[in-house]
């Protein structure tokens, strides 16, 4: 967010913002229309729409999303015509956006390349990477990847982590309330009082099993509603696995009428910052637990293997999914308090250093692997 806003304020780029995947879902955010009425508060003007998502939970779906993605983003910057594309991340809806403008020609910017992990997102992110001319890598073993894989040093700027420095503007503007008993379902939620945060998605590699995801998912709920405390639980994400445990979630909250979660699909950036600000701790496999909670000190647990190779700082402890090494780990980490703030991620001035290389880099089309 912070990036686009350096951006805009730049007399010298013309910006637009193309939203696209699961963003305008509304299985997947809270109402349809939020995120560009957000954009659209903020004072960015020129948001276009792009749909191709194709529904089903299985990796023929998922495989067929990710090429009609192509296609729309193909359109969309034939209409545009940039003269660079930025993109962010590892998601599938990434990976078309770069492909849609390496073949049209259109030179492609990438923040967070070169990190690891333990899914198909890995993959995803170093084909963009390759794909990509200029890269914004968010730590120092990231860059060292980039390098290896043939990039071009003077193509490379790692300036941090643009997650991290969000969190530090939040904290200096108070971040943002939230009424949690307007959005969400399940329990009601006083945050006044200790809570934590649940954020848990599939696991690509694994999903051909759909019997352990729905086992991995029942397990974190029991021990979660075992704890007896108050949880924030964000629906899964859009990948192959995501209905066997959006249908525990389901089960749980139509059978157990005295647990303590709220189930939420989304919040704005703001909003979540401060929620995340004030929880006892994270729970799950999301990388905010990786990149986020290292500056905040947040106590995390994460669960099995999507993060492996993420290079993390020590409010992390690693747990399989089992009732007694969960447990443990979460008993824990919520009596630990908080850790000493990590500058792992963090840097001064991130995005604006992105949007100052973004506007003046010499771009080439042709790339070149560098031995």
């Amino acid at each position: 967010m912070l990036v686009l806003e350096e951006l805009k304020k730049r007399a010298d780029v013309e910006l637009s913002i193309v939203i696209g995947g699961t963003a305008l879902l509304s299985k997947y955010s809270a109402r349809y229309g939020q995120i560009r009425e957000l954009l659209q508060q903020d004072g960015f003007t020129d948001v276009y729409e792009v749909y191709f998502n194709v529904e089903g939970d299985t990796p023929t779906t998922k495989a067929k999303t990710a090429g009609l993605g192509i296609i729309e983003f193909a359109n969309m910057f034939n209409t545009l015509r940039p003269d660079v594309v930025v993109v962010r991340g590892d998601r599938f809806e990434v990976l078309s956006a770069a492909t849609a403008a390496a073949y049209m020609n259109i030179p492609v910017a990438h923040i967070e390349g070169g990190d690891t992990s333990g899914t198909l997102d890995e993959s995803v992110r170093h084909a963009i990477t390759k794909l990509a001319h200029l890269h914004f890598p968010t730590n120092p073993k990231a860059k060292k990847r980039l390098i290896s894989m043939g990039e071009d040093p003077a193509a490379i700027f790692e300036y941090g982590s643009p997650d991290v420095e969000m969190v530090k503007w939040a904290l200096r503007n108070k971040g943002a309330s939230t009424d949690l008993s307007t959005t969400g379902s399940g329990a009601p939620i006083d945050i006044s009082k200790g809570y934590i945060v649940v954020m848990y998605h599939p696991v690509w590699s694994e999903s051909a099993d759909t019997a352990r995801t729905a086992q991995y998912a029942r397990t974190l709920l029991q021990e979660i509603y075992s704890l007896g405390v108050q949880a924030i639980w964000f629906w899964p994400n859009f990948d192959v696995g995501a209905e066997e445990i959006a249908h525990e979630i389901r089960h749980f909250n139509d059978t157990v009428k005295d647990h303590s979660v709220r189930f939420l699909r989304y919040l704005p950036p703001r909003e979540f910052l401060t929620l995340l600000n004030g929880a006892q701790c994270l729970v799950g496999n999301s990388s905010a637990g990786i990149k986020e909670s290292s500056y905040l000190g947040l106590p995390v647990v994460n669960v099995g293997s999507r993060q492996n190779g993420r290079t993390r700082a020590r409010n992390v402890i690693d747990t399989p999914c089992t009732q007694e090494e969960l447990r443990h780990a979460l008993v824990r980490q919520i009596k630990k308090g908080r850790y000493s703030p990590s500058q792992l991620y963090s840097k001064t001035g991130t995005a604006r250093n992105i949007a100052r290389v973004i506007a003046s880099h010499p771009f080439a089309i042709q790339k070149h692997f560098n031995d």
